[in-house]
Formats: structure tokens, C-alpha cells, sequence
């Protein structure tokens, strides 16, 4: 008798059960509702004739032409700062890093629950040999980095806008609410990176329920993953992950919105004044795209849009159409790269599916 790996009717059933119980995660729901909720509130008060209005006046080949480079360009160096988190684990060639952050951002766009995550740690834990567990280590490393980066750009855009402004007032609220799913988890980090033992222990104390093949298993993944946070002990691997992560938001990120005012004959002021209002909507953006949503960040996105740029004296229609065509220009621009790589890796978006959990 077949195990379910080489039955075909075995992975069929496998394959229908995951998705029924993807179906019935309480998280997934939640996202939806965040969605919905967000879009709601973003479209409230607002004639959506207007808003397509606003979308039809916009140069919208133009800001996908000029956007997708940056897009493009963002995923690259996301590669080349992964590369420093996984040194200390294996080398890992860029081309098969570019690739999985590819994969991973096509699988964010399309599936929920963010399992892009775990698609690309699988994705290139099978292209180079190395372990699942040390290599989603760095993927949590990174996401961790993100979450302190978008902090210290809401920050200093509060500096410069100031607190009690209305848009100070969108950042602070937003901020304060992203704070903790930053802070905790890159305390934790740090004491898995400086006590990895003490750690342990502490696992041990916490799974004294479970059954010893459980906890074992825990453990060995426990060590794997704490084996991949290898780049926090500093040095040169250190000073690369902060240049490529200031590159990626202080200017890959920012640009396709700077292009989006462009595209929209949005007038904010000299070059540096939209400069620093495209730093303001990217952080309101990172702020809103933590919270669980739809698959692509849809609805936090535009309202995180909307939000900031009717501060500047947008128009909320304009504002809301801008949230929409940049982040469709950002949406497809992942998609279609995340697919080209996805047929050069022989594997279909089932496969990635199947290996989500």
C-alpha cells in the first residue's frame, strides 16, 4: 500500500484537506474582515465615479513603467540583505535568493495568511541544500528588520510633521499599535541570539505537557531556527543588512510613490517636501500592511493612502484612486516576476500551496 507521498488519491485528499483547513483558520477570516473594513472606510463618502474619474485623468502606463524598475530593483536587494542572514548558515548563490524572495512576494499577492513566507524559506531550503527551519529563521530576522524600519521612518516623519498635526496624529496612533509586533519579537530574537540554551530551557519548561517525541522535535526546530539568526552577532554582515534596508525604504520603496504624485498631478511642494510625504504615506503604508488583509495587502493599503494624502490637501477621491493604481502597479509588477521565476523553478503555485504549512 502506497503512503500518501506517491498515491495520487492520497495527495489529492492531502492536498483538499490542507486547503479545508486553511478555509476555517480564524486568521484568514480575520483578514477578510480587515479588508473589508478598510475598504469601507476608505471608500466612505466618497462618489466612486469620482474616484474612477480620478483614476482615468491619472498617466497610469507611466506609472507602471516607471515603477516596476524600482519594484524589481527592491526585490534585488532584498535578496543581497538576505544573503548577509543566511551566510552564517550556508552561501547561498543571489540568483537562488532573488528567485525565492520573488516567489515569496507572487505567493503573498495571491494566497492569504502571508504564507509566501514559508513558501520562499521552503523554496530555497530545497534549491541550495540547506535547513528549512535555519533558513526561516532569517525570513522572521528580516520581516522583523522591516517592521523596525518602518518604525524609524513613521518616527522620522513625526519629527518632521510634528505629533499634533493631523497626519503626526495618523502616524503616531499607527505606530504605537506596531510597536509591540516589532519590539517583542526582536527581544525575543536577541535573547534566542545571546542565550540560546537559556532559551531552550525555557522551551522545555513550556512544553512539559507535551509528549517527549513533540518536544524533541520542537527542540531540534528550535535549534535549527535559532541556528539561522546567526547575523545579530554583528560585523560586516550587520553593517550590509542596515545599508540595504535603509536603500530599500528610504528610496527603492519610496520612489513608485513620488512617481505616483507624479501621475496624478498631485502638487506637494519642492522636491524634498515630496520627498519627505512619500517617506509619510510609505510609513502610514507599512503601519497599515502589518495588520492581516486580504492577500496583497488590499484595503490597509488604500486606506493608508487616503489617510495621510487628505492631510496634504488632496482630494479623497484622488487620494483613494493613488492608493489604488499604485498599488495595482505594485501588485502586477511582483505577480508577473514572481511567475517568470516560478516556471524557471519548474514548480507550479499548487506545489508552492502544498508546501505552505
Amino acid at each position: 500500500m502506497m503512503d500518501d507521498s506517491t498515491d495520487p488519491k492520497g495527495s489529492h485528499s492531502s492536498s483538499r484537506t490542507l486547503w479545508i483547513r486553511r478555509i476555517l483558520d480564524w486568521r484568514l477570516w480575520l483578514g477578510l474582515a480587515i479588508t473589508v473594513v478598510s475598504i469601507g472606510w476608505a471608500v466612505r463618502g466618497i462618489p466612486i465615479r469620482n474616484v474612477v474619474d480620478a483614476m482615468e485623468g491619472a498617466n497610469f502606463w507611466a506609472l507602471l513603467l516607471y515603477s516596476a524598475p524600482f519594484y524589481t530593483a527592491s526585490v534585488y536587494v532584498r535578496a543581497l540583505r538576505w544573503r548577509h542572514l543566511t551566510n552564517p548558515i550556508a552561501p547561498i548563490a543571489r540568483p537562488l535568493l532573488f528567485r525565492a524572495e520573488s516567489i515569496g512576494f507572487m505567493v503573498n499577492n495571491l494566497l492569504p495568511l502571508r504564507v509566501g513566507e514559508v513558501v520562499r524559506s521552503w523554496t530555497l531550503s530545497q534549491d541550495s541544500g540547506t535547513s528549512a527551519s535555519a533558513i526561516f529563521g532569517t525570513v522572521v530576522l528580516e520581516r522583523v528588520l522591516d517592521v523596525v524600519s518602518v518604525l524609524a521612518l513613521a518616527g522620522g516623519a513625526l519629527a518632521y510633521v510634528g505629533r499634533s498635526s493631523d497626519v503626526g496624529g495618523v502616524l503616531a496612533e499607527g505606530s504605537f499599535l506596531l510597536l509591540p509586533v516589532g519590539a517583542a519579537p526582536l527581544v525575543l530574537l536577541i535573547l534566542m541570539r545571546v542565550a540560546p540554551e537559556g532559551m531552550i530551557r525555557v522551551s522545555h519548561v513550556a512544553m512539559v505537557l507535551l509528549p517527549v517525541h513533540t518536544r524533541e522535535k520542537v527542540e531540534s526546530l528550535l535549534r535549527s531556527f535559532i541556528e539561522g539568526l546567526g547575523a545579530l552577532s554583528g560585523g560586516r554582515h550587520l553593517f550590509w543588512i542596515v545599508f540595504h534596508s535603509m536603500v530599500i525604504w528610504l528610496f527603492l520603496s519610496a520612489a513608485p510613490i513620488w512617481i505616483g504624485f507624479w501621475a496624478f498631478g498631485v502638487e506637494i511642494g519642492s522636491p524634498v517636501e515630496t520627498l519627505v510625504a512619500s517617506w509619510i504615506v510609505l510609513g502610514a503604508v507599512g503601519v497599515a500592511v502589518a495588520l492581516p488583509s486580504a492577500p496583497g495587502f488590499i484595503g490597509p493599503y488604500q486606506l493608508a493612502f487616503k489617510a495621510v494624502l487628505v492631510r496634504f490637501g488632496v482630494e479623497p477621491a484622488t487620494a483613494l484612486a493613488m492608493g489604488v493604481l499604485v498599488w495595482f502597479a505594485f501588485w502586477l509588477t511582483l505577480t508577473l516576476q514572481g511567475f517568470f521565476f516560478l516556471r524557471r523553478s519548474n514548480r507550479s503555485l499548487a506545489d508552492l500551496a502544498n508546501h505552505s504549512d
